[in-house]
């Protein structure tokens, strides 16, 4: 079977657990960053910013909160950490290319009638 190429824009909350999927189906995702870091909206917010969720409503199903992290809304530095830590346990890095802005893209496949079959 052919290993499928994805590309994935933005290595924010969403990008993240999509590479960590697909990676697990055995595809060969590309994550697509603008930004030097990860983290999406959150690497761009003000000091006092926290989760306005709480924290167990905020976290991957496969991944929980580190214990070190006990506030019922982590601030903005330590959700940053919990997708960066994230990232480097299901070996997300890898896919992520950084400074990489997409800015068009075109699809190239099947017709809008087969996609409509698919399961």
């Amino acid at each position: 079977m052919e290993t499928k190429s994805v590309a994935i824009v933005g290595a924010g909350v969403s990008g993240l657990a999509a590479c960590k999927h697909l990676l697990e189906r055995g595809c060969r995702p590309t994550v697509f960053e603008a930004d030097t870091v990860l983290g999406g909206v959150w690497a761009h917010v003000p000091d006092c910013t926290r989760l306005q969720s709480p924290r167990p409503m905020y976290q991957y199903s496969d991944f929980p909160w580190p214990e070190s992290v006990t506030e019922m809304n982590p601030d903005h530095l330590q959700v940053l950490d919990y997708l960066n830590a994230y990232a480097r346990r299901f070996s997300v890095l890898d896919c992520v290319r950084f400074g990489h802005r997409v800015v068009g893209m075109e699809y190239v496949g099947v017709d809008e009638e087969t996609v409509a079959t698919w399961e």
